[in-house]
């Protein structure tokens, strides 16, 4: 694995590899990574020659400056991860070199809808700097295919919005959400649990289990009343939502119809650290 921190460096490797007409993988990450990322690499690897993975924690989109400033950061675990599951290059730029020109987004992205409900309600801002920094990290390397997570659904269709917006010639992989056994979606966050923070965290799992065995039998009010239940008895301080909606729009959803792609998203507070998860319905 080749590691670069300018943005030159890795853009002059990468015009030789595309001279010899090398196909382009590209798997953009805050660090802190577990084997959902490393899912990722594989994914990437199976449709492409070469593989680059980004590490940045990317200030723009933390609307809360302490969350920002507790994000996990185990950087010699990740060049190993990386390095034994055979990524070809880590790209680890400074905020500097990222943001050449400050961190001010000089044109918001004109994201619509899908920015102003889940997570775009309870972090205002949040999208703009995911998009900003796959903006900017698209316009550097270039990709053919561009690989994220179904854990953060919203995310990719935010990203696929932006790519829309500013007409970027690359194609996304959407990896499946891994899970440790308990249930727990695999995430950056986890490392901030205490193991019997962990345990009590996999109700989050169990909630979306519930709702998946339950959303043709009942009212989807009393379905969310009992999931919220099952997270606040499990120990969750607090639930930012519980929705249940159209897949292909996230519109919500009032009732089950068996033509609609439904898709159930939650966000609650273990502590203070805030999880998401989400669940296909059928």
């Amino acid at each position: 694995m080749i590691l670069f921190k300018h943005i030159s460096d890795l853009q002059k490797h990468l015009q030789k590899l595309k001279a010899e007409n090398k196909t382009i993988g590209f798997v953009p990450t805050m660090g802190a990574l577990h084997q959902g990322h490393l899912s990722l690499i594989k994914q990437a690897q199976q449709k492409c020659d070469i593989v680059v993975c980004s590490i940045f924690v990317n200030p723009t989109q933390f609307n809360n400056s302490e969350d920002f400033n507790k994000y996990p950061s185990t950087i010699d675990k990740d060049i190993y991860l990386l390095e034994t599951n055979r990524c070809d290059i880590l790209f680890l730029p400074s905020e500097k070199e990222i943001y050449p020109d400050g961190e001010e987004l000089k044109q918001p992205y004109d994201l619509g809808f899908i920015e102003t409900i889940l997570e775009g309600e309870f972090r205002p801002g949040h999208f703009q700097g995911v998009c900003q920094v796959v903006d900017r990290l698209l316009n550097i390397i270039h990709p053919d295919f561009i690989c994220m997570g179904q854990k953060d659904f919203q995310q990719i269709m935010v990203v696929q919005k932006m790519i829309e917006l500013k007409h970027h010639p690359v194609k996304m992989i959407i990896g499946e959400t891994l899970r440790e056994a308990s249930g727990l979606a695999s995430s950056s966050r986890n490392i901030r649990l205490s193991d019997n923070e962990k345990e009590k965290a996999a109700a989050i799992y169990k909630s979306l289990l519930y709702i998946k065995e339950n959303i043709t039998k009942t009212s989807f009010g009393e379905i969310k009343q009992h999931a919220s239940e099952i997270l606040m008895n499990s120990g969750f301080r607090k639930i930012d939502y519980i929705e249940i909606c159209d897949a292909k729009t996230l519109t919500p959803l009032i009732k089950y119809n068996s033509s609609t792609q439904i898709i159930v998203l939650i966000a609650a507070y273990m502590g203070d650290i805030r999880l998401i998860d989400n669940m296909l319905m059928n």
